[in-house]
């Protein structure tokens, strides 16, 4: 099963600073069908506007990846981290037994970014937080894994950042014409974005910014249409 759901239909606003779309259930955005995807909980696409950003405030007990579509973004924590990430790179924080933290554009231009959270396999374990830069033609025609809380994943220091979670996220950018393959495990669901451009999968047709939401299937095959940038998370 592939349900699209077309960026235009989901959920979300326009404030001052923020132009924000909610792929599933949040803030004051509410739908009963949509609260998840498996352990996915939250992905939200959010536009930034310069010098600006979301102030100090706290969480617990989730995993929140940050995937940076365009410009960047500057994280400062109650753990003392500091760190700016860069369109095409991504940033874990696993909020743990709590901490606070901001994420702010500290640029001259508007940042885009994806906000993805995802429930841990366990609570009550110390907040952390990391970054890491994945250039694009390192995933350029393939997927390639960024965060990972799979065992088999995480080997040596150059792989993907660690989540706690029964998940993995990857992406791929893909030339007009060129296909990537990604095999799905019996029982587990994914959801993908195109970031930019245009794809097909398995037949189905999605646009910049439309989530595509995946069940019992065995075997995704992804073909641009147009130059593109696909997000994709594979949860239990």
């Amino acid at each position: 099963m592939i349900e699209l759901r077309p960026y235009q239909k989901l959920g979300g606003g326009q404030h001052d600073w923020l132009d924000t779309r909610h792929h599933f259930s949040f803030a004051h955005y509410y739908d009963p069908d949509r609260m998840h995807w498996g352990t996915l909980r939250v992905w939200n696409d959010d536009l930034i506007a310069p010098h600006s950003g979301f102030p100090r405030h706290s969480h617990r007990d989730m995993e929140i990846i940050t995937y940076v579509r365009k410009g960047a973004i500057t994280h400062e924590d109650s753990l003392g981290n500091r760190g700016r990430t860069v369109a095409g790179d991504v940033q874990v924080m696993s909020a743990g037994t709590g901490i606070a933290h901001s994420e702010l554009n500290e640029e001259d231009e508007a940042t885009q970014i994806f906000q993805i959270w995802i429930t841990p396999t366990a609570s009550g374990l110390p907040p952390a937080w990391g970054t890491r830069p994945f250039p694009k033609n390192e995933r350029s025609g393939a997927f390639v894994t960024l965060a990972s809380g799979h065992a088999d994943d995480l080997v040596g220091d150059e792989g993907p950042l660690r989540i706690r979670a029964d998940a993995r996220l990857v992406a791929a950018t893909l030339k007009p014409g060129q296909s990537a393959e990604y095999h799905i495990a019996p029982g587990r669901k994914v959801y993908l974005v195109p970031a930019s451009g245009q794809i097909e999968i398995n037949g189905v047709v999605a646009n910049a910014g439309d989530g595509v939401a995946v069940r019992d299937e065995l075997e995704l095959r992804v073909t641009a249409q147009q130059e593109s940038e696909i997000v994709m998370v594979d949860v239990a």
